[in-house]
C-alpha cells in the first residue's frame, strides 16, 4: 500500500514535469484527496473564497489553509478556476490569482514560485495598472490591479496522501 501511494505521488509529479502541464482529469486520484469543499484536479485541490480581501490577506488565508493563491499553468486549469468562481457567484466580478510583479515591474511571477508558463491577460498583455493579478472576465481573462483592492480569491494546495 505504501509503495502504491508513493508511486502515485511520484507519477503525478513526473507527469507534470514531462508534459509541461498537468493531465486533464477532474476526478479524485485514488490515494489522494482534498478537504471537504475543495475541488480536485490531478494532484491539486482548489477552493474559491467569496469573502473579499486584499492580495496579501488572501495569500495569508490560503497559507493558513495549507496552500497559496492559485497558480494557473494551462487552459484547463484556467477553465477550472473560472468555473469555481461562476459556480459560487454566477459571474466573474474579479478574483485574485497568485500572479504578481511586485518585486520587479513587468517581471511576473507566481506566488508559489512555479514557472510562468501560461498567461491569459485581457487584451493579451498586462496594462500596468497594478502589481497583482485577478481573473476578471466571464471568459477567464486576467488584469493587473492594485494589490490593496479587496476581491474574492482562489487557493490551491496539494492533495493529501492517505
Amino acid at each position: 500500500m505504501a509503495f502504491t501511494l508513493g508511486s502515485l505521488f511520484l507519477l503525478c509529479g513526473i507527469s507534470g514535469l514531462l508534459t509541461g502541464a498537468w493531465s486533464a482529469k477532474i476526478v479524485p486520484v485514488k490515494g489522494n484527496s482534498c478537504p471537504k469543499g475543495w475541488t480536485q484536479l490531478d494532484c491539486f485541490c482548489y477552493i474559491y473564497e467569496s469573502e473579499i480581501r486584499s492580495f496579501a490577506d488572501a495569500e495569508s488565508v490560503c497559507n493558513i489553509l495549507g496552500g497559496n493563491l492559485v497558480s494557473i499553468h494551462n487552459e484547463l486549469e484556467n477553465a477550472l478556476v473560472l468555473e469555481l468562481i461562476r459556480a459560487a457567484d454566477g459571474e466573474v466580478d474579479g478574483a485574485w490569482i497568485g500572479l504578481n510583479d511586485a518585486v520587479l515591474e513587468g517581471d511576473f511571477m507566481w506566488i508559489d514560485g512555479s514557472d510562468v508558463d501560461f498567461t491569459n491577460f485581457d487584451g493579451g498583455a498586462p496594462s500596468g495598472a497594478g502589481d497583482c493579478v485577478a481573473m476578471v472576465t466571464n471568459a477567464g481573462e486576467w488584469v493587473d490591479a492594485p494589490c490593496p483592492i479587496e476581491l474574492s480569491y482562489v487557493c490551491i494546495r496539494e492533495a493529501s496522501r492517505h
